[in-house]
């Protein structure tokens, strides 16, 4: 996938495990998919990708910076470009996530792309980052 700023993330497709929790990649360079395919009339592909590991920054890290009406470019394993605008951006607190997880992540409404990563105030542990930036984007 293609970033708005030029960031590319390679996905890789992840269920949601029984604790409801979002899977993370294991590379800096992978975002995990889970959700609805790209050709889905219905539903949220989800991609989620590290703002930063290691000492490293990772393609996510854009998202902080990311602009409404700012394209995403997904390339499918056909060769198919499919192409996704910004619509909606949120920074919620990792106890928010949660409780909107229904509306942001569900399987019903419109096709969208959801892009989420972590950011704000780092904390350490096993919380990481205080808060999650959540781009929301729809087919164009």
């Amino acid at each position: 996938m293609r970033l708005p700023r030029g960031g590319t993330a390679e996905l890789v497709r992840e269920e949601v495990g029984p604790d409801s929790v979002l899977p993370v990649p294991e590379d800096l360079d992978e975002a995990t998919w889970w959700g609805a395919g790209l050709d889905a009339p219905s539903g949220a592909s989800v991609f989620a990708g590290h703002v930063d590991w290691q000492g490293r920054t990772g393609p996510f890290a854009e998202l902080w910076d990311a602009r409404i009406g700012e394209r995403v470019r997904v390339l499918d394993d056909g060769g198919t470009e499919w192409t996704y605008e910004i619509t909606r951006i949120f920074t919620l607190h990792k106890d928010e996530l949660p409780d909107r997880a229904h509306e942001l992540f569900g399987q019903s409404g419109r096709h969208r792309l959801v892009l989420v990563t972590c950011g704000g105030r780092w904390l350490g542990g096993t919380t990481g980052y205080a808060e999650n930036r959540v781009v929301l984007a729809e087919p164009r």
